[in-house]
């Protein structure tokens, strides 16, 4: 496309529930514009945007794909995310590209859980968003009732801008040449006046004007204040096609390029910044910032980012720097994609999406910038589910531990919602994930790029310790083995604080009772406690210590010393401050049919659960949300699966923390061995 310019660019992301039809609509969308010849299949593999061979045997979207097409002299380029609750984070982190999110909806199966969590994730952030209702051609679809469970679910301002007709086998426009003909629901007067009125209500002048004129107002003395509705999430206009046989795929193109925002005109991305860094603008002609909000670790390419450029130009050549460092990178070859295949171009200007390979120092959400004053930025992003669903893993092979621990992290630098940690106190190397089917792909992703397996069983649980009252606490630490001797004393005041509220070390010492250069010597031996635990060896928060007195040796007074004293107080003042053993507890969203539903919720209130709610959704499925503790959801979905005949599905995100009951903390308590060392 010619003399590309920042107006004519439009980025939509596709977001939805699985099997909704995102993929093949994004394949219909290629098919229409001319760039490629046919579509390909889901059944098939050969989608442009699944390409990943994991995708292709699965047979779903693992990660985002990013495709271009030229339509009505418009770029739109569009990212296909994945709609399975298991990959939500890389559609998470797909929405910052994107200043319009498509909400694709299958019309069999309705309003579901991702459709629900992905419209209010692209509300949060400021986006235009629209509904498209997929799959308009299959039989026995109830509009009517379709219609009605969406504006329930989204709001009044859910609005047809067209309708099928024929059984699905077209679409009629209701915005730009309205003609009465004959409808599968509704009709074109009533949805062109009520899409009119909504618009309108946003400007006085056009208001007045509708009012005189009555319903002649041309679709071009309108954009403003459609552009208006859209940013403030006053319209939500609602497409209807069939990406199976391409009905109203044009259609839902043509909205996209006359009506969606562009670059420009959409609300302003977020960054944040530590000082005072120029805001960013869509200027063409400033220094660049682009935000990488993909990126994929491949033994032939190397580290690939893709990255929204938001302000300047970016061309061959051109020197970034990622996020705060001081050395840039050059850009040797600037891509655009389209799936996995990837073409050279010579610039990049704002609101265009684009790539760079083999840059090592390239990280998910990092900010890329030509000048040192945007060092600082950082783009505010979506708030991600924390993985909770975790497995511990060895080698299977001898020798394999360090090919394991490489290749895991590169898993992780490419998912905003997968984690490796390492469990010092159990010597275990953990992953988590957001559900069994997440970290079996990152696992068959191991064996399939770096060729080594593992083991696995289940970790032992991430317990927390706290207090509940205020307590102090005393210790003297006193050695003498001829020469010079150690000494210190510590007094402290602990105190628990709210949950969540993490550790302060506070010192009110006065009059040099305790020298300053020790202070940091007592908080390293309360950190020892904190690290280890007191109770059952586990991590202690949500505490507040203070040191207020003590003593010391103008001779025998060490580092040493203190630390060992600072440690004994607080393990004194815990013992005094009723401590507990606290257990994560997890907010899940459990989807089985509906004849189900009954042994899901006595099967919660068994694990020691609390049922929070249950919405029926389409498709004789129901899901059953609640909190249960995560030590109860060891091999839940080998549970499910037998329950509901392989039907269910679910997810979970931690909640908070609560303490266990006194049975657990007494059994976790003798099994905590505690070393004593006297230094």
């Amino acid at each position: 496309m010619p003399s590309l310019t920042t107006s004519d660019i439009r980025n939509v992301a596709l977001v939805g529930h699985a099997t909704s039809g995102k993929t093949l609509l994004a394949e219909s969308i290629l098919k229409c514009t001319g760039a490629i010849s046919s579509m390909g299949a889901i059944t098939k593999g050969n989608t442009v945007t699944d390409y990943d061979p994991l995708e292709k045997s699965h047979q779903r979207s693992l990660s985002s794909g990013v495709i271009y097409v030229d339509h009505d002299g418009k770029r739109i380029n569009i990212v296909d995310t994945p709609g399975y609750p298991d990959f939500l984070g890389h559609a998470l982190s797909s929405l910052p590209a994107a200043e319009t999110a498509a909400v694709v909806i299958d019309a069999r199966s309705g309003v579901q859980t991702v459709t629900t969590r992905m419209m209010l994730a692209a509300k949060e952030r400021g986006m235009a968003r629209m509904v498209v209702i997929n799959k308009i051609d299959v039989e026995e679809v109830d509009f009517t009732n379709l219609m009605a469970a969406i504006v329930d679910a989204f709001g009044t301002e859910c609005l047809p801008i067209n309708l099928p007709a024929s059984g699905g086998g077209k679409v009629v426009d209701c915005f730009f040449n309205p003609e009465n003909e004959t409808t599968d629901f509704s009709d074109v007067s009533t949805a062109h006046t009520r899409i009119i009125d909504q618009v309108v209500e946003m400007d006085e002048d056009l208001m007045e004007a509708y009012l005189e004129e009555g319903e002649e107002l041309a679709p071009e003395k309108l954009h403003d204040a459609f552009e208006s509705a859209l940013r403030e999430g006053h319209l939500v206009p609602v497409c209807f096609v069939s990406a199976e046989t391409g009905t109203g795929v044009e259609a839902f193109l043509n909205v996209i390029s006359r009506l969606m925002p562009s670059p420009n005109e959409a609300n302003s991305p977020i960054f944040l910044s530590d000082d005072d860094a120029p805001p960013v603008t869509t200027n063409a002609d400033k220094p660049v910032v682009a935000h990488v909000f993909k990126l994929t670790i491949d033994s032939f390419v190397g580290r690939m980012g893709v990255f929204r450029i938001h302000q300047g130009t970016v061309k061959k050549d051109s020197q970034l720097f990622v996020g705060g460092a001081r050395k840039p990178f050059k850009v040797g070859h600037l891509l655009k994609l389209q799936g996995k295949e990837t073409v050279e171009v010579a610039l990049g200007v704002p609101g265009d999406i684009c790539a760079v390979a083999k840059i090592e120092e390239l990280a998910l959400d990092s900010v890329l910038h030509e000048s040192q004053e945007y060092g600082s930025i950082r783009r505010g992003v979506p708030k991600y589910p924390e993985p909770m669903y975790g497995l511990a893993v060895t080698a299977k092979s001898r020798g394999d531990e360090q090919k394991i621990s490489d290749g895991l992290h590169k898993l992780e630098a490419e998912d905003p919602c997968f984690r490796v940690v390492h469990n010092s106190v159990t010597n275990e190397t953990v992953i988590r994930g957001l559900g069994d089917l997440h970290v079996r792909i990152i696992l068959e992703k191991m064996a399939e790029r770096f060729n080594v397996e593992v083991d696995t069983h289940p970790p032992k649980i991430e317990y927390r310790e706290t207090v509940q009252v205020a307590a102090e606490g005393h210790a003297r630490h006193k050695k003498q083995t001829g020469g010079a001797g150690q000494f210190g004393e510590v007094y402290l005041r602990l105190e628990p604080k709210e949950r969540g509220g993490g550790f302060a070390f506070i010192d009110k010492v006065v009059g040099g009772v305790i020298p300053q250069q020790f202070i940091p010597a007592v908080e390293k031996g309360v950190r020892q406690v904190l690290e280890n635990g007191a109770v059952a060896g586990y991590p202690m928060q949500d505490v507040a210590v203070t040191v207020y007195d003590g003593k010391h040796h103008p001779v025998d007074s060490k580092e040493i010393a203190f630390v060992s004293a600072g440690r004994k107080a607080f393990l004194n003042a815990v013992s005094k401050a009723k401590p507990t053993v606290l257990e994560p507890i997890v907010n899940v969203d459990i989807t089985v049919p509906q004849g189900n539903m009954g042994d899901i919720t006595g099967d919660i209130s068994g694990k020691r659960g609390r049922i929070s709610g249950t919405v029926a959704v389409s498709g004789g499925m129901v899901v059953v949300s609640g909190q249960v503790p995560l030590s109860e959801m060891e091999n839940y979905q080998s549970h499910l699966k037998s329950v509901t005949g392989g039907e269910g599905s679910y997810s979970m995100e931690l909640s908070h923390y609560d303490p266990v009951p006194v049975q657990m903390q007494k059994k976790l308590a003798e099994e905590f061995k505690p070393s004593h060392d006297d230094d």
